[in-house]
């Protein structure tokens, strides 16, 4: 590719089925912009503790290329992805809002062994191995799944934990009449 060469500019489909094929190893730049509804995402959906109509994220992407010096310019990939999501909560077991907000931006590679080669402290752009029929709705899916937390929770002071995990509420005591656990050492050191 001649690095003064003018690239054609290609508008990118918002239908899903669109999405999964992008020829990124043509010498082309994509734009585009969307919204991709839960259900278009079924590994995301498997994590949604509720499904609303109307749920899901807006997603933009943008390609260019970029010059990198001693050797032909890289294509640079930079997504943006907005949008909620229910989990449940892990403090109250009931339903907890995440909103995300994400920008990632990739360095588009043509091998495993390319990308592998990449520098890792580079945290600006991660690498992704791109084919001619690349599925960017499952780079988008799994850029979704990679930004929900690992243990989701409401904000402090929003939930009380559930009574189930610390026992039958029926079976509870007064807090100054539970028995000491530590009795029964007590009682075992004086025998």
């Amino acid at each position: 590719m001649n690095r003064h060469q003018v690239l054609p500019h290609v508008e990118l489909s918002s239908e899903p089925n669109a999405l999964k094929k992008v020829d990124c190893c043509a010498p082309q730049s994509y734009k585009g912009t969307g919204f991709l509804s839960i259900t278009d995402m079924p590994r995301v959906a498997d994590e949604a503790s509720t499904k609303l109509p109307g749920d899901g994220f807006d997603w933009i992407v943008q390609t260019y290329f970029k010059d990198s010096p001693g050797s032909e310019p890289h294509q640079i990939l930079e997504l943006g992805l907005k949008g909620r999501l229910y989990l449940v909560c892990q403090r109250c077991l009931q339903d907890c809002v995440v909103d995300l907000d994400e920008k990632c931006r990739f360095i588009l590679m043509n091998s495993e062994a390319e990308a592998d080669a990449y520098p890792i402290e580079d945290e600006e752009q991660e690498p992704l191995v791109v084919k001619q029929h690349f599925n960017l709705l499952e780079t988008i899916e799994d850029e979704v799944l990679l930004s929900l937390p690992l243990i989701p929770k409401h904000p402090e002071g929003f939930c009380e934990p559930h009574a189930t995990i610390f026992g039958d509420v029926g079976d509870e005591q007064p807090e100054n009449e539970r028995e000491n656990p530590f009795n029964v050492l007590k009682n075992m050191k004086k025998n």
